[in-house]
C-alpha cells in the first residue's frame, strides 16, 4: 500500500512541474502515472551505476554532479514517455530538483504523520 501511494505521490509531484517550468508538459494523469514508474525504475538501475562510473568527478566537485546526473535521467525518460515532453538540459535539472523537493515533501506529510512521543 505503501508503495502505490508513494507513486501516486510522485505521480502529482509530476503534476505540478508544468504549473512551474513552461518548458515541461506532462499531458495527464496517466502520463504522469507512467513517467513516474520509469523515473523510479530508471533511478533504481541506471543512477546507482552512473553515480558509481562518475565518482572521481562527484568527488572534484564536492557532489554538485549528481544534480547534473539526475537532470539527465530526467531528460532521458522525457525523451521516451509519450506525453512527457522536457524543452532542454537545464529545464531538466531544474524539474529534477523541484520534482524531489515536491515529492519529498509530499511524502513527508502523508506517508511520515506526526507520531506521539
Amino acid at each position: 500500500m505503501k508503495l502505490i501511494l508513494t507513486w501516486i505521490i510522485n505521480a502529482l509531484a509530476l503534476l505540478a512541474l508544468p504549473y512551474i517550468f513552461d518548458s515541461i508538459r506532462v499531458d495527464s494523469f496517466y502520463t504522469a502515472l507512467i513517467t513516474a514508474l520509469v523515473l523510479g525504475l530508471v533511478n533504481a538501475l541506471i543512477r546507482p551505476l552512473l553515480i558509481l562510473l562518475t565518482l572521481p568527478i562527484n568527488i572534484l566537485m564536492l557532489g554538485l554532479f549528481t544534480f547534473v546526473i539526475n537532470g539527465l535521467l530526467f531528460w532521458f525518460v522525457a525523451s521516451f514517455v509519450k506525453g512527457f515532453l522536457v524543452a532542454g538540459f537545464w529545464p531538466a535539472v531544474g524539474g529534477a530538483i523541484v520534482y524531489g523537493i515536491i515529492s519529498w515533501a509530499l511524502s513527508a506529510l502523508v506517508l511520515d504523520p506526526a507520531k506521539p512521543r
